[in-house]
């Protein structure tokens, strides 16, 4: 009986410790994931991601319309031919939030994203690709915007 208590307690000692394990781990999630969203610029984001600095690549392809004409709901898409990507970086530059979206990916996923965001004017898209090995490499192109999305 004293034994059965004991497995008893020990066992839900250790679910205590994992369950309080991952409400850290989702706590400190949130914190990277909300300073990311609340940046305002290129390098303030980097920073806030642990990027390294991102170098342009003519192996990610962007397809993006040269000319949205309403920015309320624009579709982006990025692919590459870069091996080992395991993460996509969406931003839109003059967007209040440049944070699009961020795409963790493994080897089962192709590096082939498409979306569809706002661009509150005339902007950049930019798709950055992290590689397993943390560097990072990027492409952009320009969409004209002829009505706002951001609240224009």
């Amino acid at each position: 009986m004293m034994n059965n208590r004991r497995n008893a307690l020990k066992k839900g000692a250790a679910l205590s410790a994992l369950l309080l394990e991952s409400l850290v781990q989702t706590e400190v999630s949130f914190a990277y994931q909300q300073s990311a969203f609340d940046a305002k610029t290129l390098a303030d984001l980097n920073k806030s991601l642990g990027l390294g600095l991102p170098l342009e690549s003519n192996q990610i392809s962007l397809l993006t319309p040269e000319i949205a004409e309403n920015g309320a709901v624009v579709q982006v898409a990025a692919t590459t031919t870069l091996a080992n990507v395991r993460r996509w970086i969406f931003i839109v530059e003059k967007n209040p939030i440049p944070l699009v979206a961020i795409f963790n990916l493994t080897d089962d996923v192709l590096p082939s994203i498409t979306v569809r965001s706002k661009f509150a004017q005339t902007s950049d898209f930019i798709a950055f690709a992290q590689l397993g090995d943390g560097r990072v490499f990027y492409s952009k192109k320009e969409v004209k915007v002829t009505l706002g999305g951001c609240g224009g």
